[in-house]
């Protein structure tokens, strides 16, 4: 496999590495995915994001997402804004249709420099989510120390979201890891811990499926965003303040679209020969 050039960026900390795949394929392996994400071996970041064609007639280009464990994600919030910046950026365009697994995703480029991504709607069968067994997504029973009570919500995958008085008195790297593998999520789960601060603004932490603690989620900002306007702790558009820094979500009543806006920078470009990966 030659060297293939790659971009790093990322939306308020959360770190992607893109690869285009769209004129030359990359059958880009787990192994591979796990080396370009280690932060000592690699370049690091929490996720990985292969450009590749779209088969979507309407999207402009197919993402692919590997969390730093190497497995196939859904969906990337941040990512996908990253590369909506991207190839706006590259078109001299102010908006974009890109195409994942979880379906068709809408970039635009708002007037301060942001980028706004419509994520589509929210889901909350829990079949959609998915749950282990039925029950009542706005109150899933589950437990685990001082967490209890979550909102379960699909974003192009699976979240749970906890409510606390205080997130800084919460061991997310401990719980983290035992509700993301709990049985009752058996494809896995992002774990949020939220914070209301007011009647338009959250405090979050996510840890996520297969990548740990993050400066920042998309998706998991939007469940977040989605949980507690369910719950009637919010208004509709919310203002979230993630480790990294400041993210916007509003749950549009007219479709139940979830839109996220927030800033996206490159931290750096260079190349990599993936033959050493493996």
């Amino acid at each position: 496999m030659s060297a293939r050039p790659f971009i790093k960026m990322h939306g308020l900390g959360n770190d992607v590495v893109i690869l285009d795949a769209r004129t030359e394929a990359l059958p880009l392996s787990a192994d591979a995915a796990r080396w370009i994400a280690d932060r000592r071996l690699g370049v690091g970041c929490d996720q990985v994001v292969v450009i590749e064609p779209p088969a979507n007639g309407r999207a402009d280009a197919f993402l692919r997402f590997y969390n730093a464990d190497g497995g196939e994600a859904q969906a990337c919030g941040n990512g996908t804004r990253c590369v909506a910046a991207l190839l706006m950026g590259d078109a001299g365009a102010e908006h974009i249709t890109l195409e994942t697994v979880a379906g068709l995703l809408a970039g635009t480029r708002t007037a301060d420099g942001r980028v706004t991504v419509d994520m589509g709607p929210a889901k909350f069968e829990w079949q959609e989510i998915p749950l282990a067994r039925a029950g009542d997504t706005l109150h899933v029973d589950l437990a685990l120390g001082p967490l209890a009570d979550p909102v379960a919500v699909n974003m192009g995958n699976p979240h749970a979201v906890f409510f606390v008085p205080d997130v800084t008195a919460i061991d997310i790297d401990t719980l983290g890891p035992k509700l993301e593998h709990d049985p009752i999520f058996p494809e896995r789960a992002n774990i949020g811990i939220a914070q209301v601060i007011g009647l338009d603004h959250l405090r979050l932490r996510v840890w996520e499926r297969g990548a740990g603690l993050t400066r920042a989620c998309g998706s998991g900002a939007c469940a977040a965003a989605v949980a507690a306007i369910r719950r009637g702790l919010t208004g509709r558009t919310v203002a979230l303040d993630l480790d990294g820094g400041p993210i916007e979500i509003t749950w549009r009543e007219t479709d139940g679209h979830v839109l996220m806006t927030g800033p996206v920078a490159t931290a750096f470009t260079g190349t990599l020969d993936l033959d050493i990966s493996v």
